[in-house]
């Protein structure tokens, strides 16, 4: 089998397990801002950092996997034009990284604040956002 087909099955493998990641941090990120107290949980900061390492995998095989077909010869001009190629080697990649860096970001403050403050709920929820904004659905399920 081929090395990229490999990393695409990798790619796609991976995604089931991050929705399931992004899923579980959403609800206690939910069940934490209207909770009582605000306290970060131990599992609120585990689902955190697993979501970030999922994250970070995921971008670097998907990064690997965009440098080899743009090294194959690809048309960046045709791809601006077209609507699934831009999303796909454009829109995908660079939305799934500010939303890694923001992961990253919410992990770090998780480990030196003890309650949740507005600020690092609206990181979570626009790192959220950014996420749903670029998974590939139809790819996934489709």
């Amino acid at each position: 089998m081929e090395v990229y087909n490999i990393l695409l099955h990798a790619h796609k493998g991976f995604a089931y397990l991050e929705l399931a990641l992004v899923a579980a941090f959403l609800i206690l990120l939910l069940v934490t801002m209207f909770g009582y107290s605000g306290n970060i949980s131990k599992a609120l900061k585990k689902v955190t950092l697993f979501t970030m390492i999922f994250f970070h995998v995921q971008f670097l095989i998907g990064i690997i996997m965009l440098i080899t077909n743009i090294t194959k010869g690809l048309d960046m001009g045709a791809v601006m034009k077209n609507a699934d190629l831009r999303f796909t080697y454009v829109e995908h990649p660079f939305s799934m990284l500010i939303a890694a860096v923001l992961m990253t970001i919410i992990n770090r403050k998780f480990k030196t604040i003890e309650k949740l403050t507005i600020p690092i709920m609206s990181l979570g929820l626009v790192a959220i956002a950014l996420f749903v904004f670029a998974f590939p659905w139809a790819r996934v399920f489709g």
